[in-house]
């Protein structure tokens, strides 16, 4: 057990400001070392304080534990009906976040802006207790860029906003989506490098047919399937010359199956490389990768290439870089790599139909050159003279 005392004991803020002194805290280690805070009066049992001491949030559940209320780490404050934390705590408890696979890092950002307040103008009331049918645009911009800084976080909370008011809506709670007016912010990237052919042909030239590296790359390029995929394809697999598997991606919430041929590229790397296993690429023990442990390795073979910056998703969107330059259409693509919409589909065809009619119509863009000659009407005798 810990310092189990009744003294007051000394809080500092966490902005600054000074200490506080506050009643009924213990502190007690948990069996990895790390030290949790309690709230316990004499003869009743302990509350764990999941807040960072100091913190608003801290004080908080400290007064909710004073007056008697129950902590948890997932509610740990007081929730009104009607307020965006209501709103949050519905959606939840629901069917559709619960099917999500990052549902914990979601959880995280919205709680987290929930406990923001915009005390820059005055008004120390967190988002989280305001009445979420209040909240337009202009709230939402603020919470966005709040993160400005730093584009790919600032984003997620507005996905996150739109999807919560979404579902609000779809259940009849909210009239509106404010989220869906503001746009995300532009970060200047297209995200993961989309390898060349050329990079490709120096990739292959590291690694030739028959060793674990190049069967690697075939599977990436010649399937187009994600790097949690790649690992788990494996002969058991295979069924008249197609792949057959189920996607892991967004498993949890609708099952996804793929067939998808074996072209013969692939079909020789497959073969030329000694396997044994029911996954095509296992590790240095024999057992299959997990996704990150895949791209950890996949990415030290690039750096081999003298490829520092590709990487297996990169291979993804080189293969549906390809099949729109060579014509693919948006329902190909969409069959080809397991794409529910042709939103995805149509930034490849976009740009390839961009190439294709630059290419068709560059010539345009270059003046016709005028002769100095001028050609003399027929009939017309030419004069050699001079002009004296």
């Amino acid at each position: 057990m810990g310092n189990l005392t009744m003294a007051p004991v000394r809080i500092k803020i966490q902005d600054g400001s000074g200490v506080i002194e506050l009643r009924y805290l213990i502190e007690d280690m948990d069996r990895h070392g790390n030290v949790r805070i309690y709230f316990r009066r004499p003869g009743q049992p302990k509350i764990r304080l999941h807040e960072k001491p100091g913190t608003d949030e801290f004080l908080q559940e400290y007064r909710r534990a004073l007056a008697g209320e129950t902590i948890t780490k997932n509610s740990p404050v007081r929730v009104v009906t009607g307020s965006l934390r209501w709103l949050m705590a519905l959606y939840f408890a629901s069917a559709e976040f619960r099917k999500l696979e990052r549902g914990k890092a979601r959880r995280s950002i919205l709680e987290s802006l929930a406990n923001e307040m915009f005390d820059d103008i005055g008004d120390s009331t967190p988002h989280g207790d305001k009445p979420f049918a209040l909240m337009d645009p202009k709230h939402v911009r603020k919470i966005r860029d709040r993160k400005a800084d730093y584009p790919e976080a600032a984003n997620a909370r507005v996905k996150a906003l739109r999807q919560v008011f979404a579902w609000g809506i779809e259940v009849g709670y909210a009239k509106s989506n404010p989220a869906r007016e503001v746009p995300y912010i532009h970060t200047g990237s297209d995200g993961f490098h989309t390898w060349t052919e050329e990079e490709v042909a120096q990739y292959e030239k590291r690694h030739s047919i028959g060793t674990k590296a190049r069967l690697a790359l075939d599977l990436l390029l010649l399937t187009g399937v994600r790097r949690s995929d790649v690992v788990k394809l494996g002969p058991q697999m295979e069924h008249d010359g197609w792949l057959r598997f189920t996607e892991t991606k967004g498993q949890n919430r609708k099952i996804k199956s793929r067939d998808i041929p074996i072209l013969p590229r692939l079909r020789e790397s497959i073969d030329a490389t000694p396997s044994g296993h029911l996954a095509y690429l296992v590790t240095t023990f024999n057992k299959p990768f997990t996704a990150n442990g895949f791209g950890n390795w996949f990415r030290k073979r690039c750096n081999e290439a003298g490829l520092a910056h590709c990487s297996a998703h990169g291979l993804r969107k080189a293969g549906a870089t390809i099949a729109a330059e060579n014509g693919a259409t948006e329902h190909q693509l969409m069959a080809i790599f397991g794409w529910e919409t042709s939103k995805q589909a149509a930034v490849y065809t976009r740009k390839a139909n961009r190439k294709r009619l630059a290419g068709d119509a560059m010539h345009l863009i270059e003046p016709e050159r005028k002769t100095d000659k001028s050609v003399p009407l027929s009939g017309e005798k030419v004069s050699h003279r001079k002009n004296s």
